[in-house]
């Protein structure tokens, strides 16, 4: 019994570790070009984030099955033939413009989007949009503004040294409560801090900063405390942490204002105050630039509700182009 009792505790262990959100990392632009190829055709790899993980995995072994390829979730090189046109060409064998698609149009679009200079989306197709958004990141490189992708614009891209100088696209988020930063993004005693920090009375009411769908609302082992994730569209993510109890559940679709925990002091947290993070892709920027004036207030989504989404990218009306509707409050 005794013995029973052990294993039970380790299986509950590792369910909550494997439950808990991964630690920032930065999107892989083939990643994405792979699954905006697996989205393309009918398969469901989860957001474009270029992060490869179970959903991801899965869609890439449904689709070998199709195939009739090895099932192993990799996507090696009979994998991407058996994508056709969406499989090819690599990043950097061709320059890029105006009506050309492919794996390394999609690529283009996520290393433009985590820079911040997005086209507003990703479908590998290669429009305005697409062409604006390499101007304007030639512009603030200092290359030459001709709208091509070539060697020159994808070296610039890769070093990930430079970042738009103010935000770009439509993404902006309220203030989950009242208050003054006190400690902001950056360097903070010596450590890197990777949100802000506003300080509250325990129990303050939180509000989410905008409209999406909670990815991971409990209890985090690497500091957060009770902590809560909302992913919003074109592959911003929202972090709240050091609650004192959480009040939104995995799944859940939220509205600007709608009630996702209230402060605390959880975690590794000397005092209470919410811990605000925004994540694009994965990696944690400043949030400051893209927060509003106003403080979220409560709010409700109807239930059935749909929403009208800006297509994404240079969408053509084919069938691999994103939808103009979401659920769930929630934008492709």
């Amino acid at each position: 019994m005794r013995r029973a009792g052990f294993l039970v505790v380790i299986a509950a262990l590792f369910v909550s570790l494997a439950a808990e959100p991964e630690p920032a990392r930065a999107g892989s632009a083939h990643v994405a070009a792979l699954q905006v190829a697996l989205r393309a055709v009918g398969l469901s790899p989860g957001a474009i984030d270029g992060i490869t993980g179970p959903r991801t995995r899965a869609a890439v072994r449904r689709f070998q099955r199709r195939a009739h390829l090895v099932a192993d979730g990799i996507a090696g090189p009979r994998t991407r033939r058996a994508l056709g046109r969406r499989g090819a060409p690599g990043l950097g064998a061709r320059a890029m413009r105006i009506g050309q698609r492919g794996w390394d149009v999609a690529a283009l679009q996520f290393l433009l989007s985590s820079r911040g200079f997005g086209p507003g989306g990703f479908d590998g197709g290669f429009g305005s949009n697409t062409a604006a958004a390499v101007r304007r990141f030639q512009s603030a490189a200092g290359l030459a503004v001709d709208g091509i992708a070539g060697p020159s614009t994808l070296a610039a891209l890769r070093r990930r040294r430079l970042s738009a100088p103010s935000p770009a696209g439509p993404v902006r988020f309220l203030r989950p409560i009242a208050g003054r930063i006190t400690d902001g993004f950056g360097w903070v005693g010596g450590r890197r801090h990777t949100g802000v920090d506003i300080p509250a009375a325990s129990g303050t009411p939180i509000g989410a900063a905008g409209r999406g769908v909670v990815a991971f609302a409990g209890w985090n082992a690497g500091g957060y405390g009770y902590l809560v994730v909302i992913k919003h569209r074109l592959g911003f993510e929202s972090w709240y942490a050091h609650l004192s109890r959480v009040a939104a559940s995995v799944g859940q679709a939220v509205v600007g204002g709608s009630r996702i925990g209230y402060v605390g002091s959880t975690g590794h947290s000397t005092g209470p105050h919410l811990h605000f993070e925004v994540r694009l892709f994965g990696t944690p920027i400043d949030p400051v630039p893209r927060l509003l004036s106003a403080v979220a207030a409560r709010a409700h989504l109807r239930p059935g509700r749909r929403l009208a989404c800006r297509p994404n990218a240079d969408a053509w009306g084919t069938r691999d182009a994103d939808p103009a509707t979401a659920r769930m409050g929630r934008c492709p």
